[in-house]
């Protein structure tokens, strides 16, 4: 076989569409191409539905089976298969066995492909049978995609409506040019490898026979593909280059902050998405009105509410100092009443559901706050992780990188089966109130989006004092604390993990912390009982651990 390569051929070189090839499941904006493409001169060549509504349009067209020789076989299965077709795709007309092989078959070169292919993606997410699924895997478009992709040098594809405009702009400029090809091949490819993603992606995670498959309850496979949104100013540090990426098609989530709609301010970096990112789970935990104010993925202030007014003017009285240049997330519509509240602070970014006009009208006079809706966290389904969502059988899941690989685990959450407070056991100390108690569940929650060793302590339902992440249980109580000053007498306590010694247990209670709830399990379990016994703090094990490393 004879090799060539366009490397130092004139990336100007343009190739004339004489010949195109028209097979698309997305009709839209067709008539109009396909009465462009005629009047340019360019011969088409179409399948089933894309032939019928390019003729319905008035534009001559010839059904592929008039150059297969056949009629589509197998109820549409086979339509393109046959080498009049992919001969036509692949032959490089650079090089003359080529050219004399078409010649001696009497078939015509392809310059264009038009397709985009079965919805298989939308097929699933629709709840259709795993029959009805199978069948919205393409094969005849997938090949002609990428046969034309393979043979750049000679022809462009296109795989989007996105792109009809593009071919209108090359025919005006006689053709496209090896670059643009190039590029196009780069796309289409990216178009079948998502798509291909998508398709293996549901076969190992759901539709592959239990006894071949998902006996750990994991698939063997994990596949996924990522397009490029926008890149960022810097990363973490301004040495450092990034850029945000969002889950390409097929994806089964496409809600979270990645795909939030920035309505005012900057451009988000790179901290910002995170930060806001992680206020937005903290946020969706509540199915109250719920505002939690972020600084270097921690909060340093999470609250509830009859409003999110209410719930951010006690989210920021947690701590106002690191309030300033914070990333405030809200679970409900912003209000004029909310917004006015920002007049003074400087935030950097403040996500929610929507934004009220009046609220809008006051926050855009702030230059430098960024406003970002994003689909309602329940929508989300409470992970940023995008693609991953159905990898697991037992809901969504999230992912991190580590070197040379990646780690995935179902998505933390803290609502438990059932009522939240079911498993909590009473251990030690009076049975609190039902205001305690309330208190006590809002601190669990809010104990979740905080960073491991965690200790929340909450009062009417909003956080008074956190201590996040310290390398000792210890150390966060004292932060805690701390940061709580007087308002920690009087109010409850959780704890992300157990005790390992009571003395953490003790700085709670030495500052007037009337109740905690903390998992359980410590082999020293006796001794923290004890220590809340003596100490008349009642001591409540959840059995169940909220890190979050």
């Amino acid at each position: 076989m004879t090799r060539l390569s366009d490397e130092g051929a004139d990336p100007a070189r343009k190739v004339l569409m004489t010949r195109a090839i028209i097979s698309v499941y997305d009709k839209t904006g067709l008539d109009r191409l396909a009465r462009v493409l005629h009047e340019a001169g360019v011969e088409l060549v179409s399948t089933g539905g894309s032939a019928a509504a390019i003729e319905a349009a008035g534009v001559p067209v010839t059904p592929v089976e008039a150059v297969t020789g056949l009629p589509e076989r197998l109820g549409g299965r086979v339509k393109t298969l046959h080498p009049a077709v992919h001969a036509g795709l692949l032959a490089d007309l650079r090089d003359p066995a080529h050219r004399a092989q078409l010649g001696e078959l009497r078939i015509a070169a392809f310059q264009l492909v038009v397709c985009n292919l079965y919805p298989f993606a939308q097929t699933i997410a629709s709840g259709a049978s795993a029959d009805e699924c199978v069948e919205q895997i393409d094969i005849g478009g997938q090949a002609m995609i990428r046969a034309a992709a393979k043979n750049h040098a000679n022809v462009a594809v296109v795989t989007s409506p996105e792109g009809y405009g593009e071919i209108e702009r090359a025919l005006a400029a006689g053709g496209f040019t090896l670059d643009q090809r190039r590029r196009l091949a780069a796309a289409a490819f990216g178009h079948t490898a998502a798509y291909d993603a998508a398709v293996a992606s549901w076969f190992a995670s759901g539709y592959a026979p239990d006894d071949i498959a998902l006996e750990t309850g994991w698939p063997d496979l994990v596949t996924t593909t990522w397009r490029r949104a926008s890149v960022l100013r810097y990363g973490e540090n301004p040495h450092q280059r990034a850029a945000l990426y969002r889950p390409g098609a097929g994806a089964s989530v496409q809600a979270g902050v990645a795909a939030a709609e920035l309505l005012h301010g900057k451009a988000m970096s790179y901290n910002n998405y995170v930060d806001a990112d992680a206020g937005w789970r903290a946020v969706g935990e509540f199915a109250e009105a719920c505002v939690a104010i972020m600084k270097h993925s921690n909060p340093c202030g999470i609250a509830t509410g009859p409003d999110v007014a209410r719930a951010h003017e006690k989210a920021r009285a947690c701590d106002p100092v690191s309030a300033f240049g914070g990333v405030i997330a809200a679970n409900r519509v912003i209000t004029a009443e909310f917004a006015a509240q920002l007049a003074g602070v400087f935030t950097e970014v403040l996500i929610a559901p929507g934004f009220d006009s009046d609220a809008l009208e006051v926050l855009e006079r702030k230059k430098d706050l960024r406003l970002l809706r994003c689909a309602p966290p329940s929508q989300a389904d409470g992970e940023s992780a995008g693609a991953a969502g159905s990898a697991g059988q037992h809901g969504a899941v999230e992912w991190r990188r580590v070197g040379g690989g990646l780690l995935m685990q179902e998505t933390d959450a803290v609502t438990e089966p059932g009522d939240r407070r079911a498993g909590w056991r009473l251990v030690a100390g009076p049975e609190a109130n039902d205001d305690a108690l309330a208190d006590l569940e809002f601190a669990w929650r809010a104990c979740r989006a905080v960073k491991s060793n965690a200790i929340v302590l909450a009062a009417g339902l909003a956080t008074v004092g956190i201590g996040m992440g310290q390398v000792n249980r210890v150390d966060a109580a004292r932060l805690a604390v701390w940061r709580a000053g007087d308002r920690a007498t009087g109010s409850v306590a959780a704890s992300d993990a157990y005790f390992p010694f009571p003395d953490g247990l003790v700085v709670l209670a030495e500052a007037g912390v009337r109740a905690i709830a903390e998992p359980g399990g410590s082999i020293r379990d006796d001794q923290v009982i004890a220590a809340a016994e003596a100490a008349g703090v009642s001591l409540y094990l959840t059995g169940v651990r909220h890190f979050s490393h």
